[in-house]
């Protein structure tokens, strides 16, 4: 009978220790928080070429070429990003070819171009094209082979957000050129390439 009891007092002394333990959490306890809302939004890089029209000749093609004759088309380069405050650092030009041929591939008797622009919209005569300008003329890239990869511009109004450069591309059969290159044939593609401006705090 002394066992027995005592193992009930231990057991009643066991309850209540746990229910003096849960009967700290139902006291309160002071608390105090705040918190702020950010709002965070990204710009935009954008640079587009103009409609068709005097805006965009990139998409007119030429032929029956002989040694000595030039091809001239006018477009407009627009940076049309969001920002007035993120500017680009640089705009680079890759040409290629498809299809491909000793237009092209020649570097020295084939297809040279160069990239001049105009500080007002170029005025151009009836087809087939050529451009004059009522402004000042700067070079925007010196005479080289057609085909290139990231060829950077250089004087470039596009580099600001909200700006135009009005370019004049004309590509050139050198005077040299070989009768190799008799009835070839070329497609090239023009890509601008913008990039953002240098990473800053904001």
């Amino acid at each position: 009978m002394k066992s027995t009891l005592v193992k009930i007092l231990g057991s009643f002394a066991v309850l209540g220790a746990a229910a003096s333990v849960a009967g700290l959490g139902t006291f309160a306890t002071f608390t105090s928080s705040t918190n702020a809302s950010q709002s965070i939004q990204s710009g935009t890089v954008s640079i587009t070429l103009g409609a068709t029209g005097p805006a965009n000749r990139l998409t007119v093609g030429a032929s029956n070429l002989v040694a000595g004759d030039t091809i001239q088309r006018a477009v407009d380069l627009v940076n049309n990003g969001t920002a007035s405050s993120d500017n680009l650092s640089s705009i680079q030009l890759t040409t290629t070819a498809s299809p491909s041929s000793p237009l092209d591939t020649d570097a020295t008797n084939g297809l040279q171009m160069v990239v001049d622009k105009c500080s007002v919209a170029w005025t151009e005569s009836a087809a087939p094209y050529t451009y004059t300008c009522g402004g000042t003329t700067t070079s925007v890239l010196a005479s080289r082979a057609v085909i290139g990869a990231n060829l950077a511009l250089g004087s470039l109004a596009a580099l600001t957000t909200g700006s135009t450069d009005h370019l004049r591309v004309t590509l050139t059969l050198p005077a040299s050129a070989p009768n190799t290159l008799q009835g070839q044939s070329s497609s090239i593609s023009y890509n601008f390439v913008g990039t953002q401006r240098v990473a800053a705090a904001k």
